[in-house]
């Protein structure tokens, strides 16, 4: 969900919502977002983007810097007023007013931030049949973009804000928001959602290491359960949770180009990568003891607390790591852990050749084309506006000029690097691409089929002709 996602996954980080989180989003996923309550405060320079000139008044521009350092010349807009829909709450709205405020200063222009529901699409359409669109949205969803091209709300972004996206994204964060080969989206936030968190005491007492490969991380498994603690926590009653593991899964090891080909249904579920991915799986899911109350257990316990009873309990919690986006800090937060010190995190294990990196994100979308929309657009698209929200914590940019160390604590500046270094090699999360009926639904379609799965990691041929199935009906009808 996390939204980045859809609508359905848990909790809300936001981007993720990632992917559903909410929706994605799934609940936490997109979570993601959420201010974390990342507590490692490692005393970092927060160094600002740019530099130095405090006064200069360029021509456009405003007569003083931001905190960030003014890296891109906006216009003036006095009179000018916008308004910004998205689904973020609490922490992560008040910090995106802080960067809206920001806009306000440098402009002249005064912007409301609208507060949208669950999915936003929905949201926007009502607004849209009652004349009133926000002129600024914030979409979860490379299919979430796609629905506002076709249905005409959205409108192409201009040069200014082109040339920020060449400047500041990989090819890869630029086409993501691109429909008919036409820019509509800037992915102004992320959410890295190939790492694994770990209780730092159990690792220590059991004497295990961070994993660089599949193979160290079954090794790892086995010193922590020889160490007695269950190695796994999984949310299964999430079923987002699995496509995550099991999207990590088929991206290190059938590559992206078998990536990209499964996610718009171009080769079928019974394809051969597939059943790699799936029996490779199986050989955490099917582990006797691995995971935290077993396959029975797992399906009940939801994302939320698959991260909780991982940080609770002294020296024996539940399980010794759970898998899960940067949002999971969120819900890291809610027990007595520190992130950095009792939680620390490791990125997903290279299965293949090359470690995976899956992201989830929200994009500004341009609905009433103006130049104070452009301009804001524009705004969003620079290392200026994402280091302000870089600075505040539980948040993740695309953007490959924010500096690392605008992130607030070593976690989130080792997860923001992580993601950065992938380049053009990230890919957006498989599910959160497919049609909501295959991809983004409780209860059916790849979320059913990869509890079953979990339930039974035996019966991979069976699992294959299910999620094909399901896929095939989904994508044929376009749901």
């Amino acid at each position: 969900m996390h939204r980045a996602l859809r609508t359905h996954k848990s909790p809300n980080h936001s981007t993720h919502r990632s992917r559903r989180a909410a929706h994605h989003r799934r609940s936490p996923r997109a979570a993601q977002a959420a201010a974390a309550a990342v507590a490692v405060a490692v005393a970092l320079a927060l160094t600002a983007c740019g530099g130095g000139s405090k006064d200069k008044n360029s021509n456009g521009g405003t007569s003083s810097a931001s905190a960030s350092g003014d890296t891109v010349t906006l216009p003036k807009l006095n009179g000018e007023s916008l308004e910004v829909a998205a689904v973020w709450t609490g922490e992560e709205q008040k910090n995106f007013k802080t960067v809206l405020a920001e806009f306000e200063k440098r402009t002249g222009a005064k912007v409301t931030f609208v507060a949208a529901q669950d999915p936003i699409i929905n949201f926007l359409g009502s607004k849209i049949a009652g004349g009133q669109p926000p002129d600024v949205a914030l979409l979860p969803q490379p299919g979430a973009i796609k629905q506002a091209v076709d249905k005409k709300w959205a409108k192409p972004l201009g040069p200014e804000a082109l040339a920020e996206l060449a400047k500041n994204y990989s090819q890869g964060w630029q086409d993501i928001g691109k429909v008919g080969g036409k820019q509509y989206g800037v992915y102004y936030k992320a959410a890295n959602k190939s790492l694994i968190w770990y209780n730092a005491k159990v690792f220590e007492n059991a004497g295990a290491k961070e994993p660089q490969t599949w193979q160290d991380l079954l090794t790892t498994a086995q010193t922590v359960y020889d160490s007695g603690v269950t190695p796994f926590s999984v949310g299964g009653a999430d079923g987002w949770t699995l496509t995550d593991w099991f999207e990590n899964v088929y991206l290190s090891q059938a590559g992206p180009e078998k990536y990209d080909q499964l996610s718009q249904h171009k080769i079928k579920w019974t394809d051969p990568s597939v059943k790699q991915a799936l029996t490779t799986l199986a050989g955490i899911w099917g582990k006797k003891n691995y995971i935290a109350g077993g396959a029975n257990g797992a399906l009940q316990t939801e994302f939320p607390a698959s991260v909780t009873q991982t940080f609770t309990g002294g020296d024996q919690p539940k399980a010794g790591m759970v898998f899960e986006g940067d949002f999971a800090q969120v819900n890291i937060g809610e027990t007595k852990a520190k992130v950095g010190t009792d939680a620390k995190v490791f990125p997903f294990p290279a299965v293949g050749s090359a470690a995976p990196v899956v992201s989830g994100g929200d994009a500004a979308v341009i609905l009433k084309d103006s130049k104070a929309a452009q301009a804001l657009a524009t705004f969003l698209a620079s290392p200026d506006a994402a280091t302000i929200q870089a600075k505040l914590g539980g948040y993740l940019s695309p953007n490959k000029n924010v500096p690392n160390s605008a992130y607030p604590n070593a976690v989130q500046q080792k997860i923001a690097k992580s993601l950065i270094a992938s380049g053009d090699d990230f890919r957006f999360d498989m599910s959160d691409q497919a049609p909501q009926a295959f991809g983004g639904t409780p209860g059916k379609g790849e979320w059913k089929d990869l509890q079953d799965f979990l339930k039974n990691p035996t019966d991979v041929a069976g699992t294959q002709a299910t999620l094909e199935k399901d896929a095939a009906a989904a994508y044929g009808s376009g749901s």
